[in-house]
């Protein structure tokens, strides 16, 4: 079974913005991603830390895979 990644807030960020998801604002250290899709604007919440929990990496890629494709950000959070 493949394992989930250990990711940072900025490596998410900057996988995120490879597929046109943009950094809304920021506050603190959690960094609001945007992007808009055909049922409107979709906004997802990072943590801006060093080292995010694999928990936290597996909700982001579950809450990402709702607008953007599942096989194209795979291999970026799985081993």
């Amino acid at each position: 079974m493949p394992k989930i990644k250990q990711l940072s807030g900025k490596d998410v960020v900057k996988i995120l913005q490879q597929f046109g998801v943009e950094i809304h604002s920021q506050k603190g250290s959690d960094i609001k991603l945007r992007t808009i899709t055909e049922t409107g604007k979709e906004i997802l919440t990072i943590p801006n830390h060093k080292s995010l929990d694999l928990g936290t990496c597996q909700a982001i890629f579950k809450q990402a895979c709702k607008y953007l494709l599942e096989t194209d950000l795979y291999k970026y959070f799985y081993h």
